[in-house]
């Protein structure tokens, strides 16, 4: 089939233009060097692995923290399986390649149909699950051609995919390969249907369940506690170049019982000097913080797996990424605090963000002018900043239980056994 052979072609074309990336960028080389003898690796790693093993795929950390609630359910309800967790990207591999909800964390091998053969005949799994996307077609050909269970779930589709489209039959087929698909709306379920594919359901968004847990399991940081003292708070989460620039210029414009916390999507060195420098001698680094330094007025975070917690201090959040390609970063992790958001233009792949819009939950900006007048605005009228936080909260709590959904649907399917 042509479609198959053009599929296989884009992808040894990505693989090298991967290696010839890998000559001078880090994340490249991690990609490259991850995969390197990875079929070999994964056979010594379970040889004398004896127990059924469930596996999850995700693309990268966002989609983990997607799945991270069904696969830590799994764990529990079925504990004498062993649970396989694999990447894509270097960006999920590289965080969570020492998750304790795994027994296995490997990278996925790039997608070729003896890869597929030998990744699934060494991995042996009784179920398969990948996470919203990141389909792989001699991957789930393979697993469709045994037999195993194949679940996709917190998937969500729009109309302009390739699954739509007239080109997309091989799209199509990935879908077919499904023993079930569990979408977040119905407006991805009006399309599957429309393009043939019948065993899919409305299983909403796991990520709901992440953050809710997350929060009730969550704990004060002192030194944060320390910073923040009396003053007002903007939390600043995954923000870019563009992000920064903006919140460097609506900062000027705050009142002095303002406080800042920066947590930037990259924390290279070059990125976080260019904050340092933005910023200047109002501010102070996390990994530099002392007791001495709670009179800074910016605290920039310079490590990672904080920015969730650090939500809990704002009295508005700042979601970054909303000038990049890729849009916007999670605005579930702030709205669990019931808190007002702002972010730039770039939300249109997520729902959740559109929702919120419509709630008055949070707000478009698209530059410092706006975002100081949109705080001033919050914090001059009572109630509507009442009402504001209100809608963010009631949004995330009237959304949960995609995850009770699908561990339901493997429980009435008997698709795992609990013994």
């Amino acid at each position: 089939m042509l479609s198959v052979f053009i599929y296989w072609l884009a992808i040894r074309v990505y693989a090298s233009g991967v290696a010839i990336a890998s000559l001078f960028n880090p994340k490249a080389k991690l990609f490259v060097k991850g995969r390197r003898g990875l079929l070999n690796q994964i056979r010594y790693v379970l040889i004398n692995e004896t127990r059924p093993r469930i596996w999850m795929h995700c693309a990268s950390l966002g989609e983990f923290e997607q799945g991270r609630p069904v696969l830590e359910c799994l764990r529990k309800e079925y504990s004498s399986h062993a649970i396989v967790l694999t990447f894509f990207s270097p960006s999920g591999y590289e965080v969570r390649k020492n998750y304790e909800g795994a027994d296995y964390v490997f990278y996925l091998p790039l997608d070729s149909a003896y890869n597929a053969a030998k990744f699934i005949r060494l991995v042996q799994p009784k179920l398969c699950l990948f996470v919203k996307y990141d389909l792989w077609y001699f991957m789930l050909m393979k697993i469709a051609k045994i037999g195993t269970p194949l679940i996709l779930i917190s998937a969500i589709f729009r109309k302009d995919q390739p699954f739509f489209k007239w080109y997309g039959r091989l799209h199509r087929r990935m879908l077919h390969a499904f023993t079930h698909i569990f979408v977040q709306d119905a407006i991805s379920m009006q399309l599957l249907e429309r393009a043939g594919v019948e065993h899919v359901s409305i299983g909403g968004d796991t990520r709901f369940d992440r953050v809710v847990e997350a929060v009730g399991n969550k704990t004060a940081i002192p030194e944060v506690d320390a910073f923040v003292g009396d003053a007002k708070v903007l939390v600043a989460g995954s923000t870019w170049g563009d992000d920064e620039q903006l919140l460097h210029g609506a900062f000027q414009q705050f009142d002095s019982d303002w406080k800042l916390i920066i947590a930037p999507h990259e924390i290279n060195e070059s990125h976080i000097k260019q904050l340092t420098d933005l910023f200047g001698s109002d501010s102070v680094l996390w990994s530099e913080y002392s007791p001495e330094m709670s009179s800074k007025r910016v605290l920039i975070v310079d490590t990672i797996g904080l920015l969730l917690r650090l939500y809990d201090y704002a009295d508005i959040a700042y979601l970054g990424g909303g000038f990049t390609k890729s849009g916007i970063h999670n605005i579930l992790e702030a709205a669990v605090y019931g808190v007002p958001i702002a972010h730039g233009p770039n939300y249109g792949k997520f729902k959740e963000a559109a929702d919120m819009i419509e709630a008055g939950a949070s707000h478009v900006v698209n530059n410092a002018e706006e975002l100081s007048t949109y705080i001033d605005s919050l914090m001059s009228d009572k109630l509507s900043y009442e009402s504001a936080c209100s809608a963010s909260g009631k949004y995330v709590m009237s959304n949960t239980g995609a995850t009770g959904k699908i561990m339901n649907y493997l429980s009435e399917k008997k698709l795992l056994s609990s013994s």
